[in-house]
């Protein structure tokens, strides 16, 4: 990796293990093997704390290998595709993903894209997968482990009023190059109320407390579906987030 990615990715992290408060918990040793790390997001896409939660928890782990990130393809649209890649970003796409695995590389997804990312203030606290199982189906196919990773506190970062989900479907936005669902009602800092563009640029998050579990191993069982096995992981990370937030003041932690 680059000299400017890898001080710009310590950037992040410094900042949120100490404006964020970041503590990490580790629940078992990850595999001496590639594993797929599934997350769920705060606010933002890559823009999001969680984006740098994880990269904090990673270095905690001490891996030596290679992590490739399955990013959404609006990055690209956008053309901001190549100013990632020196991050480890790739388009979230299955070859991309078992190439890594063949080369020995980690990769991290996150399953829900911007349904998850950018879900309103009342459902800060719930995981949104919508029922996607293409990952539990990937690390099937890959014969590679799932290490759920569950992050709190970044959508407490902002005020997102509504997802605009409604609006985004009515306006067929899945359908554009964009394949967005949300289209969020939000307010931050420095933009005040905004209409759906925040989820893309940066803001200035609130000091939010983040708490990050780095959850045990997962494999399939014998005759498990990938349906099934996803449904597995998502209840055992929706635990995970009740547990980490069930005593929580919103900011405070």
């Amino acid at each position: 990796m680059h000299k400017v990615p890898r001080a710009i990715r310590a950037m992040g992290i410094n900042a949120v293990r100490l404006y964020n408060r970041l503590e990490v918990s580790v629940a078992q040793p990850v595999p001496d093997e590639p594993v797929l790390f599934v997350c769920n997001h705060g606010f933002g896409g890559v823009i999001d704390l969680n984006v740098f939660a994880f990269s904090a928890a990673y270095d905690d782990l001490n891996l030596s290998r290679e992590i490739i990130a399955l990013t959404h393809q609006i990055a690209w649209t956008l053309r901001a595709g190549k100013l990632l890649e020196p991050f480890g970003a790739r388009p979230a796409a299955r070859e991309n993903a078992l190439d890594a695995f063949e080369q020995g590389h980690n990769v991290l997804v996150f399953p829900g894209g911007d349904l998850d990312a950018l879900k309103s203030w009342r459902h800060r606290n719930e995981i949104v997968f919508a029922g996607r199982s293409g990952y539990a189906r990937l690390a099937m196919e890959a014969g590679v482990p799932i290490v759920p990773v569950v992050t709190a506190g970044a959508g407490e970062s902002l005020l997102v009023l509504s997802s605009g989900r409604r609006i985004a479907k009515a306006l067929r936005l899945n359908k554009t190059a964009f394949r967005v669902k949300t289209l969020p009602l939000s307010v931050s800092i420095p933009w005040g109320v905004n209409f759906g563009v925040v989820g893309l640029l940066p803001y200035l998050p609130l000091p939010t407390k983040l708490q990050t579990s780095v959850l045990a191993p997962m494999r399939p069982e014998p005759d498990e579906s990938a349906e099934d096995f996803a449904h597995r992981v998502h209840s055992a990370m929706q635990a995970e987030l009740d547990e980490l937030t069930k005593d929580r003041l919103p900011v405070i932690g």
